[in-house]
This record gives C-alpha cells, structure tokens and sequence, in this order.
C-alpha cells in the first residue's frame, strides 16, 4: 500500500509530505520511504496561521481556514510529485496530521463543560474531494475519548520500529516542541515511555525573528546562539518553570510556551540587561538543558546507550553542541538518518504508519506514552 504522510508541525515553517511504501511479509511490516519534500507556507499563511492560534480569534476564521487548508494540502501533493518518480494514481492513501492551532490536555475538572480537547485543522473530507484519494486524520482525538492526552503521537512508531535486542534507545524530535520515547530493549520489564520535554525550536525561533525585524524566521544553522553567551541567572529563571515538574505521561504546545510566553521572557531578558544574540543563546542553552536533564535522568534505569535525534532543531548545530555538552560521553548520539529514516522525514513518515495500520483497523496508539486507559485504532476516514 502507497501511503502520502502529511504532517505540519507548531513551528508552521510549511508541509512536510512523504511517500512510503507498505506492506506484510510472514506477519513483518515492510516499510521504504519513496520520496520526501518540505513545501514551505509563504509569509502570508504563516502570519494567518499565528492568528488562529490566539483563543479569542473568530470561529469563522478558524473554520474557513479549516476548509481552505483542505484544498491547499491537496494541491501541494501534486506540487510535490513533480520532479519526482511517483505517479499521482499510484497513492492508495493520504494520512493528514493536519495543523495544530489548539491543544488542551489538562482541564479543570470543575468546570461543567470542560473536556481534555484538540483541534488540528485541514478539514480531511475537503482533502479527500480534492485529491480524489481516500483520507485519514484527526487522530489525537480518539486517543484523548479514551483518557489519553491525545499526544505524543510518534513514540508509537518509535517502540514498533526501532526496539533494540540488547540496550536502551531514547528518540529525540525537536520540532516547535521538544519531545522524546524512550525504548526499553526487548528483554526489559520496563515499558515505554514518551513526552514533551518542553520548548523546542518554538521560543528560538521568535526572539531569531524579533531580533531580526522577521528578516529571519529561524537561527540557521545556529549562527546567532554562536555570537552570544549563555547567561546563568536567565537560564535558571527559564528553567523555573512548573511544566518541568510534571510527571510523564505530559504535552504542551503554544498554549505554554507561545507568543505571549516568548515576549514575557523576551522582557525578562531586558531586566538582566542581556544582548539580543545572548538572549538567542540563552534560549537555545534552554532548549538544550530540559532535553538533556530527561535524557540523563532516563539512562540508568532504561540502560540508555543511544540517543537518535530528528526534526528541524538537527539543522541547529549549535544547539547540538549544547545537548552534546550536558550529556555524558558514554552516549552515541546520531541522527535517525542511521535508522533508514531521514531525520527532516521521520513525523511524515511517522503519520503514514499511522494512516496504514489505522486504515487496516489495526491500533496505532501507546498508552504508555498519551496515557490512556487502552489502546484505540486512531484516525477518522473521508472516503
């Protein structure tokens, strides 16, 4: 089976779309990415989207949105066969992540009408119209009527592809959000477990474009945390934060570490009279350090000797270096490039797993990483 994984992530930087190829030998699943490109939103959609993630923004936006982005995934498909070898009639599947624009976990629970909830929109039925191709989407939500928190939604992949015979294994994502899995071995009584670790690329990449004027939207590369320094007082102010107390199973997104998040700090900086480019530093240090200080408190009881590495913050080398630093050397740490798949691909591809087995009424969840109180088959289909 011929699946189209599509999957934008919180740092709205554009479409990620990946081909693979699926299917069972002697019960096995046969997996091999067949293409892969990033198409990137124009500044126009990009500011668009940031609109929608104000929770006082108009229902109508949201829901017209909804709808065009339906449209805008169909044809960025077939912007994206182009150059390449895939015929369009030779996808059997699209798997849509769809855009993140709410995420609410917790909840208080004394509120008559409130419920854990999400809304990732790019309405499918509307994909479905226009691709003239089966869809699958809306996956979190299932996962969240089951008691889970509907996220993270990748260690599931994580633990049924990349389980090692002898030692453990922690995956690393960082997208907007920073998020690892860590895999027990195959003869561990330990299960899996998976969270956001905090920010990832999301509070770099605003105080890039603020110090910028938004001539940059990303530190590429790195190159601006390079020229700065890393306050410590800064550091510890960030690093003082209640997310960071919470047990796992845990998720967040902008509600918690935001626009409004990143100007409070942002301000915060002023009052410690840093530079712009040690205020990038510090912020990258702090990606770095949630991440690390998980990763090291993880690798003794799951014997850790791995850490693979995937998402957009692997083209920041700087905040590499950083992680590289705080972690101890008896950990080889590569990127998932090492594990057949490329680390820009892997959420893509992770989201045609997804659609395959879910379309195959086969589940596709880990409760130990969302906290459900089962396993579901997650995903809706538009036919």
């Amino acid at each position: 089976m011929r699946v189209c994984g599509l999957m934008s992530g919180t740092s709205l930087d554009g479409l990620d779309i990946a081909i693979v190829d699926f299917s069972k030998t002697n019960g096995d699943l046969q997996y091999e990415l067949k293409h892969f490109v990033t198409i990137p939103y124009d500044n126009e959609l990009k500011l668009k989207l940031h609109e929608l993630m104000d929770p006082n923004v108009s229902i109508q936006k949201v829901s017209s949105m909804n709808m065009y982005l339906g449209e805008l995934y169909a044809s960025y498909i077939k912007e994206a066969l182009v150059d390449s070898e895939i015929e369009y009639d030779s996808i059997d599947l699209i798997s849509s992540h769809g855009q993140t624009i709410w995420h609410e976990p917790f909840v208080n629970k004394n509120e008559k009408y409130a419920r854990p909830n999400t809304l990732q929109i790019g309405d499918i039925a509307v994909l479905a119209e226009k691709a003239k191709i089966p869809v699958i989407g809306d996956f979190r939500t299932r996962d969240m009527a089951a008691g889970g928190q509907g996220a993270p939604l990748v260690p599931f992949a994580d633990y049924y592809l990349f389980q090692h015979e002898r030692q453990g294994r922690i995956l690393v994502n960082i997208g907007g959000i920073a998020n690892i899995t860590v895999v027990p071995h195959k003869t561990s009584s330990k299960n899996v477990i998976a969270y956001d670790t905090g920010p990832g690329n999301m509070i770099i990449d605003y105080f890039v474009s603020k110090y910028t004027n938004g001539q940059q939207s990303f530190d590429r590369d790195g190159n601006l945390a390079k020229l700065g320094v890393v306050h410590s007082e800064f550091l510890e102010y960030l690093m003082n934060n209640q997310y960071f107390e919470l047990s796992a199973p845990k998720s967040t997104g902008r509600e918690l570490f935001g626009q409004a998040y990143s100007e409070c700090i942002w301000s915060v900086g002023d009052q410690y009279n840093l530079t712009p480019l040690d205020k990038i530093s510090t912020v990258t240090m702090f990606t770095a350090k949630t991440l690390a200080n998980e990763i090291v408190r993880l690798i003794e009881p799951y014997e850790v000797k791995e850490v693979f590495i995937s998402g957009g913050g692997v083209h920041n080398s700087t905040l590499l270096n950083y992680l590289i630093e705080l972690l101890p050397d008896t950990i080889r740490m590569e990127e998932t490039d090492v594990l057949g798949i490329q680390h820009d691909a892997k959420e893509a591809f992770v989201f045609a797993l997804l659609g395959f087995l879910g379309f195959n009424k086969i589940p596709n969840s880990l409760p130990s990483s969302t906290g459900a109180n089962r396993q579901t088959v997650m995903g809706k289909i538009a036919w």
